[in-house]
């Protein structure tokens, strides 16, 4: 259901972006992405509980007490009430600070630019108070009813489209006014059916002291992962502004369309994997929840590189067909933007290990000590000179190092096999990787030199996409996953063909 979900939303995403960008232009497409990289920026004080309601809702579904999982859902549905008016007031202010004091954008816009600002922060209020919801339909692996409510969501950005075509007022302010009414929509449906399909659900208030002070005091470090996931990207991203200006954050916030669109097929999989791992923690089976972390791992790395490897090696062919004004240094932009999500892969399931086993301190440290330097880097590698696109290298260097740093923090707490890690999958999986750009990048050279056309483009793209799943399968997977696909495979053929 994941996946049906994803291919509807990939239609529909890359459709809407096109048409988005075409009709704000590129200069409003790039306010509408800068304004809300600052309300990302306050999110970071919800996103450290995004984390903290699944790995507690998980945590308590783990131990199988009914009760339990009451008491900790109305209590997180409290502190997010409280959090949600908080951010609020933090948005308010340093928002409207950020927008007309620092930013930079042409001297007509700044009013739109604060109507996107409110209308965003009213949209981020109704998705704080909706994260412990969303928390309970992934805790119980209900993804069926995450699947349909979401492709709800995609067919109601379509219609945003339509509305944004015809209507006679400011696009741009239009546009961030109909997200916000869809986001307050799709939040009561969520609500709603949670309520009505587990009696864990029906909130009651609630806030107990002692599961205050653990939920509180496992978010307070993990406040610091997301205020390092912040300092990554909208940091990164302020900067870029300040050195480049709006076409520049348009040019990125392009790519990032088009890696949300490939990234989902790793997402969708992690998703259904996550409660797994911390199921499994929570039930003392360490060891399975081990070797669910080396091949899921392994398996989110491989789809997500052959999902992207043909749009990575005809990017500049993706754009032009997608878009009727392709922003400069997109191209590159998307390219180095698939490195960093293939190297954010290799730690993602990491990242759920450590909130399962509760040791968030050291792990949010280090993410932010190191996440941090990304700002510093972007900042020199702009004074001298070098294009926007380098901003991602800057991205691509931080997560490399944090895929160490949660590895050694896992290894000196939960004796997590780090090393073993290193070498069968990330070893393994950058080898794989290596073998296939070389090869799709070889073929796509060769046959762009004899014929540079439309159908040329075509072919290089189907090789690509063949050549890594090829590569993948004999070289990316260990003997026995092999097996187990080919088992899985035989099956299918045998129940749909009714084959002996």
């Amino acid at each position: 259901m994941l996946y049906i979900r994803m291919f509807v939303l990939m239609l529909i995403s890359l459709y809407t972006s096109r048409i988005v960008l075409a009709t704000l232009g590129v200069e409003d497409y790039g306010i509408y992405n800068v304004v809300g990289g600052v309300v990302a920026m306050f999110s970071m004080i919800s996103g450290a509980m995004v984390g903290a309601s699944q790995r507690f809702i998980s945590f308590e579904l783990g131990k199988k007490t009914a009760c339990d999982v009451h008491k900790m859902f109305c209590n997180i549905v409290s502190i997010h009430i409280v959090l949600a008016i908080i951010v609020l007031l933090i948005g308010e202010v340093i928002g409207i600070w950020a927008i007309n004091n620092f930013l930079k954008f042409s001297q007509d816009r700044y009013e739109a630019a604060n109507w996107v600002l409110q209308f965003s922060l009213l949209t981020f209020l109704f998705n704080v108070v909706s994260i412990p919801y969303n928390a309970v339909i992934i805790a119980y692996e209900k993804m069926s009813a995450f699947a349909y409510i979401s492709i709800v969501e995609a067919v109601l950005k379509l219609v945003i489209v339509y509305l944004l075509l015809i209507s006679p007022f400011d696009k741009l302010v239009f546009y961030a006014f109909l997200m916000c009414c869809i986001a307050i929509l799709i939040r009561f449906i969520y609500a709603y059916y949670c309520s009505h399909h587990f009696k864990e659900c029906r909130y009651q208030p609630l806030l107990d002291k002692t599961t205050l002070k653990e939920i509180m005091s496992y978010t307070g470090w993990n406040f610091l992962g997301t205020w390092a996931g912040v300092c990554r990207g909208q940091g990164v991203n302020l900067v870029l502004n300040r050195f480049f200006g709006a076409v520049a954050n348009a040019a990125q916030g392009i790519s990032h369309q088009v890696l949300g669109v490939i990234a989902g097929f790793v997402s969708n999989f992690n998703m259904a994997m996550n409660p797994q791992i911390v199921k499994r923690y929570a039930a003392g089976e360490k060891e399975s929840m081990f070797k669910l972390l080396f091949s899921g791992t392994r398996l989110s790395f491989i789809l997500l590189l052959v999902v992207s490897t043909p749009i990575m090696v005809e990017a500049p062919f993706v754009m032009d067909i997608w878009l009727k004004e392709v922003p400069e240094y997109a191209v590159e932009f998307l390219r180095v933007t698939i490195l960093v999500a293939l190297s954010d892969s290799l730690s993602r399931n990491l990242v759920t290990a450590v909130q399962a086993s509760g040791v968030v301190r050291g792990a949010n440290v280090g993410a932010l000590a190191v996440s941090v330097f990304a700002i510093p880097l972007a900042y020199i590698f702009f004074r001298f000179g070098l294009p926007p696109y380098y901003a991602a290298f800057a991205q691509l260097v931080v997560s490399f190092v944090m895929l160490w740093v949660r590895g050694f923090i896992l290894k000196r707490n939960i004796e997590f096999p780090f090393s073993e890690f290193l070498w069968s999958v990330v070893c393994r999986m950058f080898l794989t990787s290596v073998i296939v750009v070389m090869i799709a990048y070889g073929f796509s050279h060769f046959i762009h030199h004899v014929a540079d056309s439309f159908i040329m483009s075509l072919v290089s793209i189907f090789f690509s996409f063949t050549i890594a799943v090829l590569v993948c399968f004999f070289f990316g997977f260990t003997h026995d996953e092999n097996r187990l696909i080919i088992s899985k495979v035989r099956a299918i053929l045998k129940q749909k063909f009714n084959r002996p």
